[in-house]
């Protein structure tokens, strides 16, 4: 079975990109896009100097030193 969808121009453009062949359908095209995003997307990892920065700010949380939403708006001068 098949469908009709609408595609914008732009997006036409950009699919055509990843055509390999002339005669390519645009269904080609979108499950070979399709298959590389489920089988080869992966979470960033990150980096050692973030999970440090994470690690030093929960340690600042758990000694209570943090600002509340309210107090950084009082703060910045905004309406509370």
């Amino acid at each position: 079975m098949a469908t009709t969808i609408k595609l914008y121009d732009k997006t036409k453009s950009q699919l055509d990109i990843y055509r390999e062949y002339k005669n390519e359908s645009y269904d080609e095209v979108i499950q070979k896009l399709v298959f590389i995003v489920k089988n080869f997307q992966k979470d960033p990892e990150l980096s050692n100097e973030t999970l440090e920065q994470i690690a030093k700010a929960r340690e600042r949380i758990k000694k209570g030193n943090f600002l509340t939403a309210s107090e950084a708006k009082k703060r910045l001068g905004l309406n509370v």
